[in-house]
């Protein structure tokens, strides 16, 4: 297993790559520091990462309501990196669908 496992696709990045164009997001392991981080991403795809920001997503509580009762549960913390490419460069998610 890589130190990526795997590339954040939600509204919010899409937004994010969209207005910036080189800006893409992952969620990595949480030891990973970010030359391990730089190095895996420029194996896996190719390109010259410029920049990296990481941050660690904290767990949440959520619960919802359904025919039995309330399901109570937590959604595990997680670290994300926010990968700033060489200008020009892209990533294409979808090419090896």
């Amino acid at each position: 297993m890589g130190i990526i496992v795997k590339p954040l696709v939600t509204e919010k990045q899409t937004k994010i790559t969209e207005k910036f164009g080189n800006r893409y997001g992952f969620v990595v392991l949480r030891n990973a520091d970010k030359s391990e981080i730089k190095k895996a991403i420029e194996e896996l795809y190719g390109v010259t990462v410029v920049k990296i920001n990481t941050l660690i997503s904290p767990a949440k509580r959520k619960s919802r309501y359904t025919k039995t009762g309330v399901i109570e549960g937590r959604v595990p913390s997680y670290k994300k990196a926010i990968v700033t490419l060489a200008e020009g460069q892209t990533i294409d998610f979808y090419s090896n669908i």
